[in-house]
């Protein structure tokens, strides 16, 4: 799917989905739902124009892991500290800053995300006490 301008604001997780090409849908929804087997009391919210999740409800909406779509793959976002943490674990992945890369044409390392979905949270906590 080509979008032309700016990116539209979502009013929903669904929303944002529904706008992405059909292989972008899959893996979006693939990783929507292993985040929720990971937390199961997660709190989707569009934030930055993208599907968020709040791991611990009721902290800052910034206190989660992203996912986005593009061209090619599907993106990732669970912060900096939780790719250094599993840096063995995601060697062969394509990693920005706080980003793990998953291209459509290669499957989800589902436990992979889970363990670093789990991290996430741990790590939020910690910094809540």
């Amino acid at each position: 799917m080509e979008r032309k301008g700016p990116m539209p604001n979502f009013k929903t997780v669904d929303d944002y989905i529904a706008s992405q090409s059909k292989e972008a849908q899959i893996i979006l929804q693939e990783l929507r739902t292993i985040i929720k087997e990971a937390v199961p009391e997660t709190v989707e919210i569009p934030n930055y124009k993208v599907p968020s999740f709040t791991l611990i409800p009721g902290t800052k909406p910034v206190q989660q892991v992203m996912i986005a779509a593009y061209a090619k793959y599907v993106s990732f976002y669970p912060f900096q500290a939780v790719i250094d943490n599993f840096e063995d674990d995601l060697k062969g992945f394509d990693l920005g800053k706080g980003t793990v890369k998953f291209p459509f044409n290669k499957p989800l390392p589902k436990e992979l995300i889970k363990r670093m979905v789990k991290f996430r949270k741990e790590e939020i906590m910690n910094n809540l006490k």
